[in-house]
């Protein structure tokens, strides 16, 4: 008895110790400031104890559906192009109805080929159907089931996309994550944000870069592009805007080949970087993957002597004249300062964002409410733990030592937890620890009865205690498992804050089964053994 009680006493201590370890991690020295200092850096806010920027954003999903159709539509047009077909391809509401295309003037005897070109290029994800009372018309529709696969899809990768840069901007413990259900919306969560303009640009901008092959510029306005063209450019030719954003002075023309030679999708890096040939300008140096480097330097040795346009966000950046064969590496010049450069390659290597959004919601958390609401929640905390102390000192005396212990190691194992996780604790959090301690009292209430009972009924205490514990575990695990089930649907379908909460009760109701019976068990094992025989027990 007296061998395994020495080992459960020696586990309880290691427990404690790695609990402590993981609190205060290790000190910079054995000061208080120290491990203060080193304590509050393991302990991670959230936006509502740090204070910070809190967004909803919008996402319009229907741009990625028009971004399938619109592939749709060239392929359609290619296909025509070279078959001699000769019809034309719209799109007749493109923000109502973004899975719509219409085929208009299409030749009878060519329906057979529309259909072949439907079927063998753009697969079973659309419909065609003559439109009533046409002969010469056919409406080409994306199944629902499919708009409804390309927007969740669009709605998770720009959930990705602002993650990864958010990330890579060093904001600690953010939250990106699907806000409503079927609302197409994002919570954002960024804590001890301060610079949230920053932030805002740089989620903002789409990444969306190609190069294209320039067939004619740089024009002064649309006009005289179009001129060119005798007023209708080529079918495999765009018209892309450059120069500088919002300057009408700077703003030029560039007739661009449709299909890019390399889009966002070849890169494998982007980084910021010093143009010494431009008196060490900043610029964005950018390296492409192995087969679209290899792709990239046959088509530019094969163009050597034509412009080349670098295009992002659907404005020419940079165009410029290739020189000599270009494999894997680019770079991309402007009027760069140091942070733009470095956003715009941290924007390029996070990927483009497949669809815009809006900001539906934005609230700044001020550092002096966070103050406040830490504040307010240790007090209500502490106060909770020293009424329930105090109770159970006075109404089970002795056991009570033993409950408030069990109550203490209860929480240093939960704050251990959350250190050791680098779980982020939220008001909710908090709330969830003030749950716990109650949840952890009414543990010790169920066994300290059942001892009393067992006592009214004439067992000695040895026995008394041991029935008392068995007797009281179904009780006990039967409540903790319908309470963790309870919070674990709160984890799954909650929001940031919510999850906070499920997450510290559950690991606190865990950490009470630990406590409750293993540990206050030791406790009243130790004391039997030092008790002399015939002896009351203080409960």
């Amino acid at each position: 008895m007296k061998r395994n009680l020495r080992w459960k006493t020696i586990f309880i201590v290691v427990v404690v110790l790695v609990c402590i370890l993981g609190i205060t991690g290790i000190p910079n020295g054995l000061s208080g400031k120290a491990i203060l200092a080193s304590t509050i850096q393991r302990i991670h806010l959230g936006l509502d104890l740090q204070g910070g920027t809190h967004l909803i954003l919008g996402v319009h999903v229907n741009d990625a559906v028009n971004a399938e159709t619109d592939q749709a539509m060239g392929h359609l047009q290619d296909a025509f192009s070279k078959q001699g077909i000769a019809a034309t391809v719209t799109k007749p509401d493109p923000q109502n109805h973004p899975e719509r295309i219409l085929v208009q003037n299409l030749p009878p005897d060519k329906a057979g080929d529309l259909r072949s070109i439907v079927d063998n290029d753009l697969g079973s994800n659309y419909e065609l159907r003559p439109i009533p009372g046409s002969a010469t018309g056919y409406e080409l529709d994306l199944k629902p089931t499919a708009v409804a696969a390309i927007k969740d899809r669009a709605l998770q990768q720009t959930i990705e996309t602002i993650s990864n840069r958010i990330n890579q901007l060093g904001v600690t413990e953010p939250t990106v994550q699907q806000h409503g259900l079927g609302a197409y919306q994002i919570l954002v969560q960024l804590p001890g944000i301060d610079d949230p303009a920053r932030v805002r640009n740089v989620m903002q901008q789409s990444g969306q870069l190609s190069i294209h092959l320039v067939e004619g510029g740089p024009f002064p306005d649309q006009a005289s592009a179009l001129a060119q063209y005798g007023g209708v450019l080529p079918a495999d030719s765009i018209l892309v805007p450059g120069g500088n954003v919002g300057e009408s002075s700077g703003e030029q023309w560039y007739v661009l080949q449709r299909t890019a030679v390399v889009t966002g999708n070849d890169l494998r890096d982007a980084q910021p970087q010093t143009d010494m040939s431009r008196g060490g300008a900043m610029a964005v140096g950018f390296t492409l993957t192995r087969a679209a480097g290899r792709r990239f330097g046959s088509f530019t040795a094969r163009n050597i002597g034509k412009q080349l346009a670098v295009v992002l966000d659907n404005r020419v950046k940079e165009a410029a004249v290739i020189q000599s064969r270009i494999d894997e590496q680019g770079q991309i010049t402007g009027n760069f300062t140091p942070q733009s450069a470095h956003d715009l390659a941290l924007v390029l290597r996070s990927g483009a964002l497949p669809a815009s959004f809006s900001y539906l919601d934005e609230e700044v958390v001020g550092p002096s409410l966070g103050a406040d609401s830490i504040h307010d929640g240790i007090v209500a905390a502490i106060t909770g733990f020293l009424v329930v102390a105090f109770c159970m000192l006075v109404y089970y005396r002795g056991a009570g030592i033993n409950a408030v212990l069990a109550l203490i190691l209860n929480l240093i194992i939960l704050m251990a937890y959350m250190a050791w996780v680098s779980a982020t604790l939220t008001l909710p959090g908090i709330a969830g620890i003030i749950l716990t301690i109650g949840m952890a009292v009414d543990s010790n209430v169920l066994i300290f009865e059942r001892i009393r009972e067992e006592l009214r009924h004439g067992k000695s205490v040895p026995a008394a205690v041991d029935i008392g514990f068995r007797q009281a575990f179904i009780t006990i695990l039967d409540t903790h498992v319908t309470t963790v089930v309870s919070a674990v649907i709160l984890f799954l379908f909650g929001t940031g804050p919510i999850k906070g909460f499920a997450v510290t009760l559950t690991v606190g109701l865990i950490a009470n089964l630990f406590t409750a019976v293993f540990v206050s068990r030791v406790i009243f094992d130790y004391v039997l053994e030092r008790m002399p025989r015939g002896a009351a027990l203080s409960i």
